[in-house]
């Protein structure tokens, strides 16, 4: 006596399809937000009503790569960092004083993370972005995440025969990230 096929609707039951979603859909979603990352350098046009149009760009990609922290020059950055110089860019990190107290500021370092950066060795100088408000601004300073938003200058500066800074940014506004 042979069985019939039993029909696919017996086969698969509901709760093992919900699940595998439950379980897939977070894991899909961190290999896609991977992916993007690694596909577009952390780099994608953005466009608001509140800041117009500019490139919103990953301050923790664009700061995780070798650079030599004495004798680095503009072609050891990554080109697609270099190809932001002069663009009108938002970055979203925290805003480090260097033992300054908070408050109106001139200039800030900007970093990714405070607390996070730097697992493998001491901070690089790829990973601070120097900032300064535009003239005639006095730019707030908050604790934990901001978004700033300026033209970034990227090439290699050399002062007392080091590195000084790889990214500068002229800042128009800083607010508290949500």
């Amino acid at each position: 006596m042979t069985a019939g096929k039993v029909p696919l609707t017996d086969r698969i039951n509901l709760r093992m399809v919900i699940f595998f979603a439950v379980i897939l859909i977070p894991i899909g979603y961190v290999v896609y937000l991977f992916a993007d990352t690694w596909i577009t350098h952390g780099i994608w046009d953005a466009k608001d009503e509140r800041y117009g149009s500019y490139k919103k760009v990953d301050l923790k990609a664009m700061s995780m790569y070798q650079l030599n922290q004495i004798a680095a020059t503009d072609a050891d950055i990554p080109a697609e960092y270099r190809a932001l110089d002069g663009k009108r860019v938002m970055l979203v990190g925290e805003q480090y004083l260097g033992g300054r107290s908070r408050g109106q500021q001139l200039e800030f370092d900007l970093v990714y993370s405070i607390a996070k950066c730097c697992f493998q060795g001491p901070p690089q100088i790829q990973h601070f972005v120097k900032c300064r408000a535009l003239p005639g601004k006095n730019i707030e300073t908050y604790a934990g995440l901001v978004k700033a938003v300026g033209t970034l200058h990227v090439g290699v500066q050399i002062e007392n025969g080091r590195v000084a800074s790889v990214y500068r940014m002229d800042v128009e506004s800083v607010e508290a990230a949500q």
